[in-house]
């Protein structure tokens, strides 16, 4: 099949591949795997109508050095490809791009990316199994193909596996490679030189990686990066041909399948009289995938909330089967204003086989402009996220192309729901400071409504979570931000629990420096995530939980004002209230819809619960909006719940 190999001035030998026909995609043996199955089906006849030639090896360090030298720093990131023999890393698509043209301009003969189908075409060289050398792979291509944490130094010398065929080798797990078109579905029929989506949000990589499970190592496997990511999984190996001129495929579709409603919406409160509101909680998260035509997995987790022009809510949130793996994909639904009634979900964000921890939304006050924030994995787990921005202008419809607010996969990435903007502008957006329960949260920081971006406690070293101390980061993960009147920032956490109390954390500074003391509430652990947020009618409002979920057999509980108006001992989800800046939180609910609610099931880590007089909901992931009509939504990770600043001080002897 490969009828010729030449060498090229970079020292790349290119093997000539004669057209033909192959079937693209898993088996079905293959996609029976929830993991793997999602973007791999349906198999599918492609033929190639044009020779081309391909790359024997990735690019090395030396040859994509020769177009940029300044490449050079960023060998090593990770302790991985020091050597000139290794496989470039750190190279985004946009670089691989420049390269081959580069290289086209030198040469004179059009080098490119491949397309996905000529990728798959030259990795399988007539097989149909697994991998190219059959349903197994031998030893000798392993790099440690394992889903860690943290990536283990190996080495990235280009040429040492088995060829396949057609001479072609380090195919499988050496590192993924950037392929030409957008990442998008697979069509049902046969295909001559397709091209794939005409646009998209990803583009594809191909060939898994050291580091990575071998099931993302097949033929048939398929990823996705944003094209500007450079990250130290993926490399690239360039072909040498004119462009396809086969058809378009469909476009992955992103955002919710109902209708948007086009309308202008006078808030008005729902209350009659004055009354107080309280309704829910009801699900967001459908009980059952069966009906859905998005990829519901078992594990539903970690929602935002924000409130659209239109009147209707948009609520997101990851699905997977595990929170440390790749299938994660974010699903979005809709609260429609005409139905009150949650749409099903359907796929909101996704980049493909990258783990997406931690989501946002925030409609922007003065523009109209809805901004959604979201971590993208190198890979599996969420320790080493970047972190990306959409913007949308009119309700949700339509979202502009991610941008990087940090480019590095790093563990200062994973998004908490509460994006703020201050008094004089800045948009705050808080992301864990750290993969582990306890270490704290760091903020990003934009003054220009999100085209440039700081870390103001990047590099400070992990504080000591003491009363009266002082570091670079606020106390504790998930935290919520507020900003108080005199400009200062209030936070509260999970984790780093100072003197047996949730640890409270203020900066005068913007973010740089904060100081640590003990806050009025318990602290609160796995499974539950906080709510700190400024009302519009100016209280500051804290939602939490009475209890730590790492000792749910032993509930204490806390005074707390019943459904009922009462004032006794109760136990789960509450809100606070403060009048006075944070200083005194003398309003205290148990949110609960009483005594008649009966069996709930809060999805999640939260699972079955019964609410009742003195019981709530005992742990979620929590998110909140509030309306223009004074409603305050607030999510769990399941569950939807609303009520008014009425309902809240109902009972309360003075605000």
């Amino acid at each position: 099949m490969a009828s010729a190999c030449v060498t090229n001035t970079l020292g790349m030998r290119m093997h000539r591949l004669d057209p033909g026909t192959f079937r693209m995609g898993a088996r079905s043996v293959e996609s029976t795997d929830w993991r793997i199955g999602r973007d791999e089906t349906p198999r599918h006849e492609v033929t190639l109508s044009q020779p081309f030639a391909m790359a024997e090896t990735p690019v090395t360090n030396e040859q994509f050095e020769a177009f940029e030298e300044t490449h050079a720093a960023r060998r090593g990131s990770r302790g991985l490809s020091t050597g000139d023999e290794e496989a470039a890393l750190g190279v985004s698509w946009n670089d691989a791009v420049a390269f081959c043209d580069w290289l086209s301009e030198k040469t004179g003969e059009p080098y490119r990316l491949p397309t996905e189908a000529e990728w798959e075409y030259a990795c399988r060289a007539g097989s149909s199994t697994a991998f190219h050398p059959g349903d197994t792979l031998p030893d000798s291509f392993y790099r440690h193909q394992v889903d860690d944490w943290h990536p283990e130094p190996v080495d990235l010398t280009v040429g040492d596996t088995l060829a396949n065929d057609w001479g072609l080798r380090d195919l499988h797990g050496v590192v993924e490679e950037w392929c030409l078109g957008w990442h998008g579905p697979y069509p049902h029929e046969a295909l001559s030189d397709p091209v794939g989506p005409r646009m998209g949000i990803a583009k594809v990589t191909r060939g898994g990686s050291h580091n990575t499970a071998v099931r993302h190592l097949r033929s048939a496997s398929r990823a996705g990066a944003l094209p500007g990511t450079r990250s130290w999984l993926i490399g690239f190996r360039p072909v040498i041909g004119p462009m396809p001129d086969g058809e378009w495929t469909d476009p992955p579709a992103f955002g919710t399948p109902v209708e948007i409603a086009d309308r202008e919406v006078a808030w008005q409160s729902p209350t009659r009289d004055g009354e107080p509101c309280f309704a829910g909680p009801d699900r967001f998260v459908p009980e059952t995938a069966e009906a859905c035509a998005a990829p519901v997995f078992e594990h539903n987790h970690c929602p935002a909330v924000t409130w659209c022009a239109n009147g209707d809510l948009l609520a997101i949130w990851f699905s997977t089967e595990n929170e440390s793996d790749r299938e994660m994909v974010i699903l979005g639904s809709r609260f429609r204003r005409d139905t009150e009634s949650w749409a099903d979900p359907s796929v909101f964000f996704d980049v493909p086989d990258r783990n997406m921890t931690g989501s946002a939304l925030y409609h922007h006050p003065g523009n109209g402009m809805i901004h959604h924030f979201n971590g993208v994995g190198a890979g599996s787990h969420w320790a080493n996220l970047a972190l990306v921005m959409r913007t949308s202008s009119d309700d949700g419809r339509t979202w502009s192309a991610p941008h990087f607010v940090d480019r590095k996969h790093d563990y200062r990435n994973q998004v908490i729901a509460g994006t703020i903007e201050t008094a004089n502008g800045d948009l705050i957006q808080p992301c864990d400071a750290t993969s582990s329960g306890n270490g704290g949260t760091a903020i990003h920081r934009s003054p220009d409504d999100g085209d440039t971006w700081d870390d103001p406690g990047e590099g400070a070293p992990l504080p000591t979570f003491e009363a009266g101390g002082t570091g670079g980061w606020i106390a504790g993960i998930h935290a919520g931000v507020v900003e108080l009147e005199d400009g200062r920032l209030l936070a509260f956490g999970r984790g780093d629990n100072i003197e047996g109390r949730m640890p409270q954390s203020i900066s005068a500074d913007g973010g740089r420096t904060w100081q640590y003391d003990s806050s009025p509430f318990p602290p609160i652990s796995g499974g539950q995530r906080l709510v700190l947020q400024r009302l519009r009618e100016g209280p500051l409002l804290f939602a939490s939980f009475t209890d730590s979920s790492a000792d749910s057999n032993h509930p204490g509980g806390m005074g707390l004002r019943t459904p009922a108006g009462r004032l006794t001992r109760a136990s789960g989800l509450f809100v606070a209230l403060s009048f006075d800046e944070g200083r005194s939180w003398p309003v205290r609910r148990l949110v609960s819809p009483g005594a008649t609610s009966g069996s709930l099931d809060g999805g999640a880590w939260t699972a079955e619960f019964r609410a009742d007089e003195t019981t709530a909901e005992p742990m979620g992931y929590l998110a909140a909006t509030q309306t223009p009509d004074g409603i305050f939504h607030l999510l769990s990770s399941a569950l939807h719940y609303r009520f008014d600043l009425d309902w809240m001080t109902e009972y309360a002897d003075h605000h």
